[in-house]
């Protein structure tokens, strides 16, 4: 090569170096503005997106708690309401209970001990009749009785018409069964022969058809 032809080549060269340089530098900041937003938004997306799952994660777990704990209070609710319920029922019927048995033990104290002869029947009878409203006296009672069954309970006519018709008369005051029936009193026993059942059912039957038993001086 020729001297002249080295200071253009070295100017050149560094034209070129200069152009080349430029073209660098600025294909670089191109290159790095480009890059820089994408690799911020893509930070930015896989930073938030996170959060924002969470946020949706954290709201449907926060609403199951809360549905859980309404249903719970609910049940909660109807368990305290059927437990106070119970309760109430229970009280009611052990007050019901108690009421009952004081009111048996009034009755038991006001009801006197009766002996069991003929005697305490006919008194015994009287007790019931006054409850009842039946109308009678020891005197007339016992008068109607001797003359029926000279006192036993046990006494049956099997000879008269209303024997031959099947329905005989039995106990102290010779009473037939559709009589005693009719006029049985709640409270003693269902038995012609119980005495004083006999005595109370004969008394109601006379207070009925004589006005009472009092009124009655032979077969009635």
């Amino acid at each position: 090569m020729s001297a002249s032809s080295t200071p253009g080549h070295s100017r050149l060269t560094k034209a070129h170096k200069l152009s080349i340089a430029g073209v660098a530098t600025f294909s670089a900041a191109a290159l790095a503005f480009s890059l820089v937003p994408a690799d911020a938004a893509e930070a930015e997306t896989v930073a938030v997106a996170p959060v924002a799952w969470t946020k949706v994660v954290d709201g449907a777990q926060t609403k199951a708690v809360q549905q859980h704990l309404s249903v719970q209070q609910v049940v909660a609710d109807k368990a305290a309401k059927d437990a106070a319920k119970a309760k109430a029922e229970a009280e009611a019927a052990a007050k019901k209970s108690r009421e009952a048995k004081e009111a048996a033990s009034r009755s038991a104290a006001r009801t006197p001990v009766f002996a069991n002869n003929l005697d305490g029947w006919i008194k015994e009878a009287l007790f019931i009749m006054k409850r009842e409203g039946i109308p009678g006296t020891y005197a007339g009672i016992h008068r109607n009785i001797m003359r029926e069954s000279s006192g036993n309970p046990m006494a049956i006519n099997n000879w008269d018409i209303n024997a031959q018709n099947g329905i005989p008369s039995k106990g102290l005051l010779q009473v037939i069964y559709p009589t005693f029936k009719a006029y049985h009193v709640k409270g003693t026993k269902f038995d012609q022969y119980d005495p004083v059942a006999n005595i109370v059912a004969a008394c109601n039957y006379a207070a009925d058809r004589y006005g009472s038993m009092d009124n009655v001086n032979s077969a009635y």
